[in-house]
Formats: C-alpha cells, structure tokens, sequence
C-alpha cells in the first residue's frame, strides 16, 4: 500500500456536538474534497457554515457519508443515487418510530 492511499478510520461517531471540517471528513471517510461538495450538492450532507472552508459536519454527517461511500463501493450507484436510497432509508426510521410510538387499536 503506497503512502498515498487514503485509509478510512474505523468506530462510530454519531454524536451532533462534534464538528469536523471539509479536510477531517475527507480524512475520516478517506475520499477525496471533489467527493465531500457531490454528496453536499445531492443533499446527502448538510453542512453548517456559508462556504466550502467554512463547513462543519457533525457526526450524523459522517455517518451518512460513510453509508454513501459503502453504496457506492458496493452498488456502484453515484452519489445521486446514494442521496435516494439515505432518503429512503431515513423515511423508513421515522415510519418506524412512528409505529413503535404510534396509536394502539384494541
């Protein structure tokens, strides 16, 4: 393996109130810059802040960019396709958070 190679880190991150910049992500999810402003421009990524140096992603952000890549290494789908299926994915939790609270017939 060259010295080059991005190499993603492993463990989960999911909490909101670390932030990580364009280069921490990028870094993190081993993927290029080029990668992180698709997933932002498909609404895969929401960053705070008003430019590219100026983004933060949370750990929420980190893990919907991780399902993305995994998507399309695996699927081979682009990154308009990963943004569906995290739609489509984060559609089916809020309908199972509504069953699991939701009314009781009986």
């Amino acid at each position: 393996m060259s010295s080059n190679e991005l190499q993603p880190l492993s463990g989960c991150i999911v909490e909101e109130e670390l932030q990580f910049s364009v280069v921490e992500l990028c870094h993190t999810c081993a993927v290029r810059r080029e990668v992180v402003i698709e997933l932002v421009q498909q609404g895969v990524l929401e960053p705070s802040g008003a430019g590219e140096e100026s983004w933060r992603f949370t750990g929420s952000s980190l893990r919907r960019a991780r399902i993305a890549m995994q998507l399309q290494r695996d699927l081979g789908v682009n990154a308009a396709g990963a943004a569906l299926a995290l739609q489509l994915m984060d559609e089916i939790e809020h309908l199972r958070m509504q069953l699991a609270g939701g009314t009781r017939h009986g």
